[in-house]
């Protein structure tokens, strides 16, 4: 052994408390981030999301988290409207969703649902604002007739649709 230490019992304690110290270390930061406490109701949004959150949106009001195992949503209005904003379970913005007329819609928009989906309602349309800036804006149209919902993502620029998803 090294002749600093004067006996066993010294470098066991050095060892102990250098373990115990990562340990403490570890524990602090093992939530990911997440808040332990608030007034609001957010104790489970991570604490970068929030901080995010509440600097993007000072003005929400209304404000209701969900929090998944790889997501979490801020339903909330501004302007007396509604959004809701989407993150991952970290920190990342994913997008920014919002109900909307189909009368608001782009005209490639009216134009492919009225080509593809004659014989359907709309049921809801929801417009989505990505973070990635692949496709900035799309469309979640719900649309539904006798025999089946179908819910398509469209692009509002040049009304492709990018996705069709049967509801059961």
């Amino acid at each position: 052994m090294l002749k600093i230490f004067k006996s066993k019992n010294t470098m066991k304690k050095l060892i102990f408390t250098a373990v115990f110290a990562t340990l403490v270390s570890v524990a602090a930061f093992a939530d990911g981030g997440k808040k332990t406490s608030t007034t609001t109701g957010e104790e489970n949004v991570s604490y970068a999301v929030l901080t995010q959150f509440q600097t993007d949106y000072a003005n929400a009001t209304n404000v209701q988290w969900t929090i998944a195992p790889t997501s979490q949503k801020a339903n909330f209005t501004l302007n007396n409207v509604n959004y809701t904003a989407y993150y991952d379970s970290v920190d990342q913005f994913w997008g920014l969703a919002q109900e909307v007329d189909f009368a608001t819609v782009t005209k490639a928009v009216k134009n492919t649902v009225a080509k593809d989906y004659a014989g359907y309602n709309v049921a809801s349309v929801t417009r989505f604002e990505a973070n990635d800036g692949e496709e900035p804006v799309v469309y979640f149209i719900n649309l539904k007739n006798d025999k089946e919902n179908v819910i398509i993502t469209i692009s509002p620029a040049d009304g492709q649709i990018k996705n069709i998803d049967k509801v059961k």
